[in-house]
């Protein structure tokens, strides 16, 4: 075994971390000796074929033999409230309550400039010029159908992604920190002016039947939120930022499970290295040690026009600098696995694992980094399968730019530091249409996962079992 692959293993295996990933090193290197693209492949679950909704009869998805899905909450249908689904459809969270899921669901409405009567709920808005905010579905675990939906979040902006607590509700986060304060765009736009200033995370609880008064958590910090993840064990959340440069975030609250009664939020530095960059030259495998900086401000007014005034906080002090975090996704206690989505050499996106060591420090080590964007391509969204070690990927790369490829994947990554390919968005129309919002049923079983552009969500479910790598 050579040093770089001993080191990898033997860091991973002292944060008794939940994947190995032992074999990424071996096949980094073939790649660079043959640009040998099949080294970073696994079978998976086979060939993906073009395959009909179940229920509808329409064709969103390729998806291995054998799998089969159905469609749901679509745009523009008419929800059990009488209100009609919103567009936008980004990251969700899934809860089983009684014999039922149910989802709350992101919508990424970003309108830039306020919209009277926008917010998409009837009554309790936090601002009611913004159209973004949450639906919530509830689904029939043997049909797999909606039963109910409903507007549970309302007059919130460019709601992204997220996270599940510990405690049965989901944080909906804000990508945006437009607010009061009207300016104009290097480009000229005029953007702002909304009666409530944005880029908070809100709480919406997942037994709600409707859209309930709001407060922004604010203490959480006002930037371009992306995702959270909460952890099992202290309670502290987790959250990334999806901007160029941007930082990883803890928040601690005061009291467990009462994140409205405040507390502190911090920013992620690597030990002795100020202003560590991450975003290229990185080694898959290598231990950063880390410690937490505290946000002095974490709700700067400031941020109404300047979407990294919190950042810049940390910045000042040393924190470390990451290229658009995306996906977050708790593993065992005190771990977390989160997404950059554009780092990397190759701009094809890494993973990363954080592990808590003590209260104030920590070990970083990338696991996977793309060496092609053949074979990841701008990760976002992630989740691991609840039954296994094999981690799924949504692919952003809907861009027509920054040498971005056409095609968007769900995407597995398996503990040897390979990929498969498990669904393929091929819309018609809307091939480039982002995944996001990737979500297994506790049990397993059933994938939930949306295509954001064509504003579906889809159910898919078959042999989880037979996965080859």
């Amino acid at each position: 075994m050579d040093r770089r692959n001993f080191l990898f293993n033997a860091a991973l295996a002292s944060s008794s971390a939940i994947l190995s990933f032992g074999g990424f090193a071996r096949r980094a290197e073939a790649f660079a000796e043959a640009k040998n693209l099949a080294a970073f492949r696994a079978a998976g679950f086979g060939e993906l074929l073009p395959t009909a909704t179940q229920n509808t009869g329409e064709i969103y998805l390729a998806l291995p033999k054998g799998f089969q899905y159905k469609v749901m909450g679509k745009v523009g249908g008419v929800m059990a409230d009488g209100r009609t689904t919103p567009r936008a459809h980004d990251a969700m969270g899934i809860f089983q309550t009684g014999g039922d899921w149910r989802i709350v669901r992101n919508h990424e409405i970003n309108d830039q400039i306020p919209k009277s009567g926008a917010a998409i709920g009837a009554n309790y808005h936090y601002d009611e010029a913004a159209g973004g905010g949450t639906t919530t579905l509830v689904i029939n675990r043997k049909t797999r159908e909606v039963e109910r939906d409903f507007v549970s979040l309302s007059g919130t902006l460019n709601n992204c992604a997220g996270g599940v607590t510990t405690w049965g509700s989901w944080i909906s986060c804000e990508e945006t920190t437009l607010g009061q304060t009207k300016f104009k765009t290097a480009s000229g736009k005029e953007v702002g002016g909304y009666a409530k200033p944005h880029g908070y995370c809100f709480e919406v609880a997942a037994t709600a039947n409707n859209n309930l008064p709001t407060v922004p958590l604010r203490a959480m910090g006002r930037f371009v939120h992306e995702a959270v993840a909460v952890d099992r064990k202290t309670g502290i959340v987790y959250q990334t930022e999806d901007h160029n440069p941007a930082g990883f975030y803890r928040f601690i609250p005061k009291r467990h499970k009462r994140l409205t009664e405040g507390g502190t939020l911090q920013i992620l530095t690597v030990k002795d290295k100020p202003n560590f960059d991450t975003r290229k030259r990185q080694t898959v495998g290598a231990v950063l040690e880390t410690n937490w900086l505290t946000i002095d401000n974490p709700d700067p007014i400031e941020a109404d026009t300047d979407s990294s005034a919190v950042f810049k906080q940390g910045k000042k002090n040393g924190a470390a600098l990451f290229a658009r975090l995306e996906g977050c996704f708790p593993a065992k206690d005190e771990q977390v696995y989160f997404a950059s989505t554009s780092g990397g050499d190759a701009g094809g996106g890494q993973i990363w694992l954080y592990r808590a060591r003590t209260r104030d420090a920590g070990n970083l080590t990338l696991i996977f980094e793309s060496p092609d964007r053949r074979v990841l391509d701008m990760p976002d969204n992630i989740c691991q399968h609840p039954t296994s070690d094999l981690i799924f990927l949504c692919e952003d790369s809907d861009y027509g730019f920054n040498s971005a490829t056409p095609e968007n994947f769900v995407r597995i990554l398996t503990p040897a530091g390979k990929i498969a390919d498990f669904a393929k968005n091929i819309t018609p129309g809307k091939e480039r249409s982002e995944f996001a919002g990737a979500v297994f049923s506790k049990d397993g079983t059933t994938l939930f996962v949306n295509l954001q552009t064509a504003g579906v969500t889809l159910a898919v479910w078959g042999d989880w079992k037979s996965f080859r790598a």
